[in-house]
């Protein structure tokens, strides 16, 4: 017998009810589910010979014909902008595919994207803080808050949405655990250091075989960077700085870092002190420059809080000392990763037959360590290098 205690408040009292529920009962109840959830196993079959998902099903395209790959990509050649990307005569891979006879090659290349181990790795990886609670936002929830913006601009401006997608999705594969301090962990081990931009499309995602339009986007979505070679990419670019620039503030607030009343008032006049309306603000702003010029970018006005933003961020969040530790103690924990990898290459997945303190060694521990999670590279300190606890990076509650 399973008995619990639960107390409810309302307006003017508070009630306390006491529930009893017998084990037989909820035997009863899960076989009870999970034969409906079996009666459905086979679907249904309709008078016109297929199987369908509900035995009530109506719903239909009203036609029997398709719309195939060719005939959407001349239809988008008709409505996109002079200077978007066409889908019509693309697919530059670097190992020839035959293409898909529905999927456009960017509708494939966000696909493969989505379905990447290291995309879903991104679950896993710091944003701003290590060990991220329910509601703060890790490098998943980053990469697809940066597709909404970026999807917001590109779809009014007559731009490959598709395409934009695909490099918002990707644009963070590259990244290692703990943040950007990991790109300070791992540059003395790769030739002219370790960008996350650059390593993400030209090793992690590398084996997906996407168009080169894809990897130049996320290959240069960092301002450091070149210009992108696309005006899809330049969206994703500004997508990427909006969306970040807006949660981790609003995530600082909720942790108690920082509050609305602190954010400039430049900032906070000309966008608001809300993620929705600076979100709002900020997309407009750049449909409106465009609308107006032709050119990807935003109105300088809007642009200056834009910066101011960021600038308020670095100071009041990224480079706050809490968060000097927290990095420090990435650099040292990720560094001591990487030389273990390198010194004994056998404890690499695929590192049997490695010599201790190669190139070839050196490659794939970086590569292995890049990839990792917060919480693997964690247990894999305390694993591998036998470190205590109280030596790893600490999240924001601990």
């Amino acid at each position: 017998m399973f008995a619990g205690e639960s107390r409810r408040r309302t307006d003017a009292t508070t009630v306390s009810y006491r529930v009893t529920v017998s084990s037989p009962d909820i035997d009863r109840d899960m076989q009870e589910r999970a034969e409906r959830w079996a009666g459905t196993m086979s679907g249904s079959i309709s008078a016109d010979g297929i199987t369908l998902a509900h035995a009530d099903s109506w719903a239909g395209t009203g036609e029997t014909s398709t719309l195939p790959r060719e005939v959407r990509e001349h239809t988008e050649d008709s409505v996109l902008s002079r200077l978007a990307t066409r889908s019509l005569g693309a697919g530059d891979r670097e190992r020839a595919e035959e293409a898909d006879p529905f999927r456009t090659c960017f509708e494939r290349d966000r696909d493969r994207i989505l379905h990447a181990p290291a995309f879903r790795r991104l679950a896993g990886k710091t944003q701003v803080f290590v060990f991220p609670d329910d509601h703060q936002r890790t490098r998943l929830t980053h990469a697809l808050e940066v597709a909404q913006v970026a999807v917001a601009v590109a779809r009014p401006l007559g731009l490959n949405v598709a395409l934009t997608e695909a490099i918002a999705l990707g644009h963070d594969c590259g990244h290692g655990p703990g943040g950007h301090a990991s790109e300070d962990a791992l540059a003395p081990y790769v030739a002219n250091g370790f960008d996350h931009a650059v390593w993400g499309a030209d090793v992690t995602l590398s084996h997906l075989n996407l168009c080169r339009q894809t990897l130049d986007g996320i290959r240069n979505h960092s301002w450091s960077r070149p210009a992108p070679g696309t005006p899809e990419g330049e969206v994703v670019s500004w997508a990427d700085r909006i969306a970040y620039v807006c949660h981790d503030f609003e995530d600082a607030v909720a942790t108690g870092i920082v509050s609305t009343e602190h954010l400039p008032a430049l900032v906070s006049s000309r966008c608001g002190a809300t993620r929705g309306s600076q979100l709002s603000t900020f997309i407009t702003s750049m449909i409106r420059a465009a609308m107006n010029t032709g050119r990807i970018g935003m109105e300088p006005a809007i642009a200056e809080a834009l910066a101011v933003f960021r600038r308020f961020n670095y100071e009041q969040v990224y480079l706050r000392p809490a968060s000097k530790a927290q990095a420090r103690a990435v650099i040292d924990l990720l560094r001591a990763l990487v030389e273990c990898y390198i010194t004994a290459p056998r404890l690499l997945p695929a590192g049997q037959h490695m010599d201790a303190g190669s190139d070839a060694a050196r490659f794939a521990a970086v590569s292995y360590v890049a990839g990792m999670t917060d919480r693997f590279a964690c247990r894999q300190a305390t694993a591998v290098l036998g470190w205590d606890a109280d030596r790893l990076p600490r999240g924001i509650d601990v």
